[in-house]
Formats: structure tokens, C-alpha cells, sequence
């Protein structure tokens, strides 16, 4: 029982700074996010195409330069192999954060229309961070969906045009 107690302490402490962490990429990235808010609102299929596709791109990059550099005994070569695999990793999961930014601001509007913005994108936060804590569909669909959409949109928002 007490198991339970500290794991539900943990989910709801690290939803909270979670939510902490979006609030603060959502103000210091306003121009960012809101342009990735905008191209979910318009085009969410094309945004999560766009994220699968990316990420499942980056993401092999990744693991082929990482498996690459623990299969090389030279420490040069080792070294030379290691920064663009973290490099990548790190731009993927940088555009991620904005994405999700983006993710939760739109749940939070979504349900708490009424609420100033940072309320929504808290308890967007929230809400997302339990409902993907619900095992198999939260872990493998809610939020694979909502992490490849954001993205997605992240990326189609540096290819497109201001109006």
C-alpha cells in the first residue's frame, strides 16, 4: 500500500513540474508556441504525419550513431560520433518541449475555455500527465499522439510562411 502512496506522490509532484516547465517554455518561447498552436488548431493530421515520419528519421540517426560509437575502441573516433548523435537527441527533445507546450495549452483551452493562460496550460499539464499515466493506452497511444503532433507542428512551423 505504501508503494502505491509514493508512486501516486511522484506522478502528481512531477505533473506539477511539468507543468512548471511548460509555463516557463511558453513564456519565453511565446512567438514559437504560438505558431505551433496555430498549425495544430488548422492541421493536426498533417502535423502528426510530419512528427511520425521526423521522429522515426532522427530518432534510427540517433541510435545507429550511438551504436556506432560503442562499437568504436578509438576514443577520437568515439568522440567524433557521440556529439551529433546528442546533438540530434537533444534538437529532437528541444522540439519537443515545444511541442507538448503547444499540446497542453490547447488541451487546457479546450477544457477550461474560461481560465486565464497560464491556468490552462497548468492544468493541460495535468490532465495529460494522468491521463498518460493510465497504463497501455495512455503510454502507448495518448501520448505518443500528442508528442508526435506537437512535433510535427514544431516542425512544419519553421517551414512555413508568416502571413
Amino acid at each position: 500500500m505504501t508503494e502505491i502512496l509514493r508512486v501516486t506522490l511522484l506522478v502528481t509532484l512531477l505533473a506539477v513540474a511539468f507543468a512548471c516547465y511548460f509555463l516557463v517554455v511558453s513564456a519565453f518561447f511565446t512567438a514559437r508556441v504560438e505558431k505551433t498552436t496555430g498549425i495544430v488548431k488548422r492541421m493536426p493530421g498533417r502535423a502528426l504525419g510530419i512528427g511520425f515520419v521526423n521522429f522515426l528519421f532522427f530518432g534510427a540517426l540517433a541510435v545507429v550513431l550511438f551504436a556506432f560509437a560503442e562499437g568504436v575502441e578509438n576514443g577520437v573516433l568515439r568522440f567524433i560520433l557521440l556529439v551529433p548523435a546528442l546533438v540530434i537527441a537533444a534538437v529532437v527533445v528541444l522540439l519537443q518541449s515545444f511541442g507538448l507546450s503547444a499540446m497542453v495549452g490547447i488541451l487546457g483551452e479546450r477544457v477550461f475555455p474560461e481560465f486565464a493562460a497560464w491556468k490552462k496550460t497548468f492544468w493541460g499539464t495535468v490532465i495529460l500527465a494522468f491521463g498518460s499515466a493510465i497504463p497501455t493506452v495512455g503510454w502507448f497511444l495518448l501520448f505518443p499522439f500528442v508528442v508526435l503532433t506537437g512535433f510535427g507542428a514544431v516542425i512544419l512551423g519553421f517551414f512555413q510562411r508568416e502571413k
